[in-house]
């Protein structure tokens, strides 16, 4: 009978290389990290608080793995080939340096470097037994057994969203470098909600997460079924332990609480406690639910309108892109008198080169209300097509006047929209140039008039700005729609692949800007006295027209003396 080997358990070699680097035992928390990368699903993601020693106990990993088969071939990915080459240095010393693991030494005639090395008893072949390499290097034409990816999502290559949909596409490679029965292994820290690490699960992945703190009921539901079973298990046993250390061995409550203090509550929330929401809660100021959303007539609206976040105003029929948590919302209370606009605009961003659109949107005023009528994008710049487009929504909505935004233009836009303008719908037509980062500019814009809740927008724009995308691929639908682009703005420069509706959007608002200072009860007020003053003029002439009946006076007579009351 074959004798068992006693290190088969990685926790027990974990533990041997603990005791060779001079280490504390592992606590319970590496462990159980440690069971579930040796146990866990071929395809998982480890999400465990900063300091942990997560990329420590992988290396260790991989050494074991080689350990116990050293035909394997393990290819190391990270964020940057600086940090995949530590990686690989640290595996490598840990076999030249442990007397137990002699036999796995390179041998003079095969590979032995930080970027790649062989162990001494693989056989001869391309791919070799460790490689290291970042995830923007040369991925194609490597082969492996086992993918580790460690930290390959960072600040740096994740903070628009047009990096992180090229690191999305990065890691798609490894499945074509991965052998049959392979295995691929994330860790790291999610950095925003639209993470990578958040979106692996629809592709099959498992995540784990171990926060630094046992949380609370709220932040348990946060997290879904991807706690940690160590860390849950223990929370369904001890109801006391919320909000205690995870692992107190290596950060005690007070160091927690050092750390929490020199982070901040976002980011110590997201390095420590994996949880996104506070994260991303800071990060992106504009939410759907803070608009009014409902049926705007063309010409008129309530007098009056109030906001509710009540989940009884939830309007669950129209598509919604926002993230999750995020709903519309129908007016809570709607006056029954109707009002004329009092003015109306339309805004225009004319489309650059490449793929953009020109956005336009129709902005109209009341009460200190904004309306959105009608906002959307249309493939091409100047074309003839587009330009009678944009020049019979101006017709339809009977705008009073139109911006144009003249930055890269320098008036080319108007004045081939001049003519068509003229001819279709003679409307005053002006220009605006901006000199402030844009992400700053329309966050600046929309941001106020959003708290207040005084943006109003028409279920038809909502309908139209989702159908209109879905001829494009289901990747680039989201990044041309509004209410994408105006959930997933940040202030960071470049954040949006595409920002053309939203940025017409803004334009008009922000025209209506100064005029939102208006209070609406004054108006109603203002239009009261109007409406009074029009009714006692009705009963005046009223009251002379029924004495000049009676006394025989002739009305069209001004030298009559009922004319000098």
């Amino acid at each position: 009978m074959t004798k068992k080997n006693p290190l088969s358990d990685f926790r027990k070699f974990l533990f041997v290389v603990w005791k060779h680097l001079n280490l504390p035992q592992p606590t319970p928390v590496q462990y159980d990290i440690a069971n579930k990368i040796q146990y866990g699903d071929k395809r998982m993601i480890v999400e465990a608080f900063r300091g942990v020693g997560k990329s420590w106990v992988t290396s260790a990993y991989v050494v074991w793995l080689l350990y116990m088969d050293p035909q394997l071939n393990i290819l190391v990915v990270s964020a940057s080939k600086t940090r995949a080459d530590d990686f690989t240095t640290f595996t490598l010393r840990l076999i030249n340096e442990m007397p137990i693991l002699a036999h796995l030494r390179p041998r003079e005639d095969q590979r032995q470097s930080k970027i790649s090395f062989d162990v001494g008893p693989a056989n001869a072949s391309h791919a070799p037994s460790v490689k290291s390499v970042g995830i923007t290097g040369q991925l194609a034409g490597s082969r492996a057994d086992y993918i580790i990816a460690d930290d390959i999502e960072v600040p740096n290559n994740s903070m628009t969203q047009g990096m992180r949909d090229r690191l999305s596409e990065a890691v798609k490679e490894f499945d074509a470098i991965l052998k049959p029965d392979g295995r691929i292994l994330y860790l790291g820290t999610p950095q925003n909600q639209e993470s990578l690490y958040n979106k692996l699960p629809e592709r099959g992945y498992k995540t784990h997460i171990w926060p630094a703190r046992f949380p609370d009921e709220e932040t348990v539901v946060g997290y879904g079924n991807k706690l940690a079973s160590f860390i849950s298990n223990q929370l369904k046993n001890y109801v006391s332990l919320i909000g205690q250390p995870t692992d107190p061995n290596r950060f005690s409550d007070f160091d927690l609480l050092e750390r929490e203090a020199s982070y901040g509550r976002s980011g110590f929330a997201l390095q420590f406690m994996l949880d996104t929401r506070l994260s991303d809660a800071l990060r992106y100021p504009l939410k759907v639910s803070d608009l009014i959303i409902m049926d705007i007539p063309t010409h008129e609206a309530p007098e009056k309108l109030s906001w509710s976040s009540d989940e009884q105003y939830v309007v669950q029929e129209l598509p919604n892109v926002s993230f999750s948590g995020d709903y519309f919302h129908r007016p809570m209370f709607m006056s029954d008198d109707f009002v004329e606009f009092s003015g109306s605009v339309m805004s225009i961003d004319p489309s650059g080169r490449g793929k953009d659109e020109t956005g336009y949107a129709v902005v109209k005023m009341l009460n200190g209300y904004q309306y959105v009528r009608q906002c959307g994008g249309i493939a091409g710049g100047y074309g003839e097509d587009v330009l009678e487009k944009l020049a019979n929504i101006a017709k339809q909505e009977a705008v009073n006047e139109i911006i144009v935004e003249s930055n890269f233009g320098d008036g080319l836009f108007n004045a081939v929209f001049t003519p068509v303008l003229n001819k279709i719908y003679p409307c005053t037509l002006s220009e605006v140039r901006h000199s402030k980062q844009k992400e700053l500019r329309i966050i600046d814009t929309l941001e106020p008039v959003m708290n207040q809740h005084k943006l109003v927008v028409d279920k038809k724009v909502i309908k139209s700005d989702f159908e209109t995308c879905q001829h494009l691929p289901p990747e680039q639908a989201l990044r041309y729609q509004l209410f994408y682009q105006l959930t997933r703005i940040t202030k960071d420069r470049g954040a949006l692949v595409n920002d053309d509706r939203l940025d017409a959007l803004s334009m008009a608002v922000k025209f209506w800007t100064d005029a939102m200072a208006q209070d609406v009860e004054n108006r109603m007020a203002v239009r009261r006295d109007v409406l009074m003053q029009d009714e006692m003029k009705r009963m005046q002439l009223q009251h002379k027209a029924g004495f000049a009946i009676l006394t025989g006076h002739n009305l069209k007579d001004t030298s009559s003396s009922i004319y000098k009351w």
